[in-house]
């Protein structure tokens, strides 16, 4: 078993971007759920086929072999219901082009995309992938150094859910009601 996040973990978080420990748990939560490993101990991920078309300049995407993994729009029709499956994806992905593989999931208890390994506090996306499959304290460090790096810590701080999750989890954010989801968890943390 991969080690987890403790209540310092979180508080260390909190205190580093001067939010509640509330607001930190909230995101976690509604990222992850329970845990930001699989039950085989590799990290949760989410294999997003129209980013590795992006990454790829759509050259599989053309292929019915690969109509699964290279996509040009966004849709949750390929996604795995036990996160098995998006592994499967993912290696398959890997095979073609590693990088562009790495960069097209999200990662571990906070779903950080790979392409923003920088922003995250990576120089490369292999040490990203390494860090994210360590422990669920780096998965928390890459999400602090990722909130610093785009500046969504004020939006933690106010608890602004909507300018929040517009800005991690893109403008289709409501389609999901991450900000929904977030306030609620929000609330059960909080008392």
């Amino acid at each position: 078993m991969k080690p987890i996040l403790t209540n310092n973990d979180f508080q260390w978080a909190a205190d580093k971007i001067g939010c509640e420990l509330a607001v930190i748990k909230a995101v976690a939560k509604v990222e992850s759920a329970k845990t930001g490993f699989l039950s085989d101990g590799a990290p949760k991920i989410l294999f997003e086929g129209h980013i590795f078309h992006r990454e790829t300049g759509g050259k599989y995407s053309k292929r019915e072999i690969y109509k699964d993994i290279s996509y040009k729009n966004w849709t949750t029709k390929y996604y795995g219901e036990d996160g098995f499956e998006e592994y499967e994806r993912f290696k398959r992905a890997f095979e073609l082009d590693q990088v562009a593989a790495i960069k097209s999931a999200s990662w571990g208890k906070f779903q950080i995309m790979g392409f923003n390994y920088k922003r995250a506090g990576f120089d490369d996306i292999y040490n990203f992938m390494v860090a994210m499959d360590e422990s669920e304290r780096k998965h928390l460090e890459a999400f602090v150094n990722f909130i610093f790096s785009v500046g969504l810590d004020d939006e933690l701080r106010r608890k602004d859910w909507q300018g929040f999750a517009r800005g991690y989890n893109g403008p289709s954010y409501a389609k999901n009601r991450y900000d929904e989801k977030m306030l609620k968890a929000y609330k059960m943390y909080s008392k």
